[in-house]
């Protein structure tokens, strides 16, 4: 059933326009000025209007203030650009609204695919969901959820969890266990089996809460045809047409390995979690936090782990002195590090051995090559969206000519006025799964009830944890970022060395864990960045990053009571400041 009606010029301040309106299209008008050359679809921004047709049909345009409408790229803080007069057009008929498949149509099923899908389906969307995962170069496979659950946070953590508990055992006899610590063994198939159970019981949950909020599932891979349709293919190799008034891409990303000889014997993060045999002897290239994760979780389980960084920054864009001293950690735990070096390449052994040869800058800029023999070999060296077989041109959505991913404005809109993109694959994101959940609902909600203020994801003010055997969180700036944005003389930072209590009946360093905050001193000492290297890092930042958000003062922290001992409260009693040049390390409780 469609509607056809007309804007009055009172209301849009550049005269009438006729509007389609269908049963399907909730938040969208299909736009024809008699003015113009074609019809165009605009989006009604603001909470004053509703145009029949969202649930029930079609009952036209309310009388209520339209703050304004956006196209495409345009602003949601003003009115459209005024259209060309075209005497030639007047008389054209304005093109009917096309009946679609769906409502949306979401090309992937990761965490920001799927929690758009949801709230839009709650919201009484007709919903679709694609998702089909390619396997790995090593044939590794998974089920609905994306990276997140089947290949990166979840199996992760409860990695990273395992080699604490491996860790704890040396600290229980301080705390009176009689263990042996020279004869602890761990069994990996048996985490390996637990993990993958785990796992799959999430993919269950994600089936079942997609069939409870409407939301149709479908094992497909999907590639454009045009901006409403996408050609399905379904892993027997059969394929249909589905069309959708939106289409929202959230491909996320897979990982990215260097074209070096003998790769194919490598592996990676897709491939690590479901190993059935146990890694051994392994060797990690790259210094993102990917590569410093899993060092720390294998070395934790007992394996000799090395290392092999490209230039000498790890974790690259984060904040230098808690990168450098998060190295320090690993090195001290007994991870090797190459710095300078790459891989050149990998030769598979009789012995089912993997010899790597690799090439050193020295500090005098020669280069030596060198070989070691490991066996596993995982490549951790950054990661891509592979848009290519999605055939964006064909939609006209626009893909970012410095790096591959989609370009998409505050409100996720592409170029394509009805593609959307959400998560990792999109230009200037955090790679987070929380940010991708929370801006694929936030989407939701613009499309599917635009009566409501509208939502948007505050991507400067994110916090996120490296899940290093020492976590290291942090909110805001670094320290680097914070002198280039108020200048080096309005920053003050205050810092401190501290040992948790927990550690002080072990044998750990006193200086193991370091905390600063970083604050504008000519803005009534602002935070601009809260950092930590800790236990628990992770739990400890997601408090702070709410104060953060609700931009705290220095004193916010100071005068808030601290629960007694906890980790946390180190950063409600912090006084040294760097500039004083006194010792932060803390001693007493």
């Amino acid at each position: 059933m469609r509607g056809r009606t007309t804007l009055s010029p009172s209301c849009l301040g550049w005269g009438s326009v006729s509007v389609g309106v269908s049963r399907s299209r909730r938040g969208v008008c299909y736009v024809s000025d008699p003015r113009t050359s074609s019809s165009s679809v605009w989006w009604l921004r603001g909470g004053g209007v509703g145009v029949g047709g969202g649930s029930g049909g079609v009952g036209g345009v309310r009388s209520l203030p339209l703050l304004s409408l956006s196209r495409g790229f345009a602003s949601s803080a003003g009115p459209p650009p005024t259209p060309v007069f075209n005497p030639e057009d007047e008389a054209k008929e304005p093109e009917e609204p096309r009946e679609f498949d769906y409502d949306l149509l979401v090309i992937g099923g990761g965490s920001g695919g799927i929690a758009a899908a949801k709230e839009a389906g709650k919201l009484g969307g007709n919903v679709a969901v694609l998702d089909y995962v390619v396997p790995s170069a090593q044939n590794s496979v998974w089920g609905l959820g994306g990276t997140c659950v089947n290949v990166g946070c979840i199996p992760k953590k409860l990695m990273h969890q395992a080699s604490l508990h491996g860790e704890g055992f040396k600290d229980s006899i301080e705390f009176g266990w009689e263990v042996d610590p020279g004869n602890l063994k761990h069994n990996w198939g048996t985490l390996v089996t637990n993990v993958q159970n785990h796992i799959k019981s999430l993919n269950f949950a994600y089936r079942n809460e997609l069939r409870s909020h409407g939301v149709k599932y479908l094992n497909e891979y999907g590639k454009f045809i045009d901006a409403h349709t996408v050609e399905c293919t379904n892993k027997r190799g059969e394929k249909v047409q589905r069309t959708a008034q939106r289409i929202l891409i959230a491909v996320g990303e897979r990982p990215f390995t260097p074209d070096v000889p003998g790769v194919e014997h490598a592996i990676t993060s897709d491939d690590l979690f479901s190993m059935s045999e146990t890694p051994g002897d392994t060797l990690v290239v790259g210094g993102g936090y990917v590569a410093l994760e899993t060092a720390g979780f294998l070395k934790g389980l007992g394996f000799n782990t090395s290392v092999m960084v490209r230039s000498e920054v790890l974790l690259r864009g984060f904040d230098r002195q808690m990168s450098s001293m998060l190295g320090d950690q690993l090195a001290a735990s007994g991870v090797h590090f190459d710095y300078n070096t790459d891989v050149k390449s990998i030769k598979k052994l009789s012995s089912g051995r993997l010899k790597v040869t690799h090439a050193t800058k020295q500090s005098d800029g020669t280069v030596t090559e060198n070989t070691t023999e490991h066996d596993t070999v995982i490549f951790a060296t950054g990661r891509s969206a592979h848009l290519d077989a999605l055939h964006l041109e064909r939609a006209g959505v626009q893909v970012g000519s410095k790096k591959a991913k989609i370009v998409a404005n505050d409100d996720d809109e592409t170029t394509s006025p009805s593609v959307f993109a959400v998560g990792d694959c999109v230009l200037g994101r955090p790679e987070l799964t929380p940010t991708a959940i929370m801006a694929g609902k936030y989407l939701a909600r613009r499309m599917f009830k635009p009566s409501a203020p509208p939502q948007h994801v505050q991507f400067s003010k994110v916090a996120t944890t490296v899940f290093t055997p020492l976590e290291y969180a942090f909110v805001g700036l670094s320290e680097e970022d914070a002198m280039a944005k108020v200048g080096k003389h309005a920053v003050e930072v205050y810092h401190a060395h501290f040992q948790p209590l927990e550690f002080r009946l072990g044998e750990r360093n006193l200086n193991d864990c370091y905390l600063k905050i970083i604050c504008d001193r000519e803005d009534n000492e602002r935070v601009l960045g809260i950092h930590i290297l800790s236990p628990n890092a992770g739990e400890i930042m997601q408090g702070y990053a709410v104060a953060y958000r609700m931009n705290a003062t220095k004193e916010d922290l100071d005068t808030t009571v601290g629960i007694h001992p906890t980790i946390a409260e180190e950063l409600n009693r912090v006084t040294i400041t760097k500039s004083s040049g006194l010792d932060p390390v803390r001693t007493g409780c």
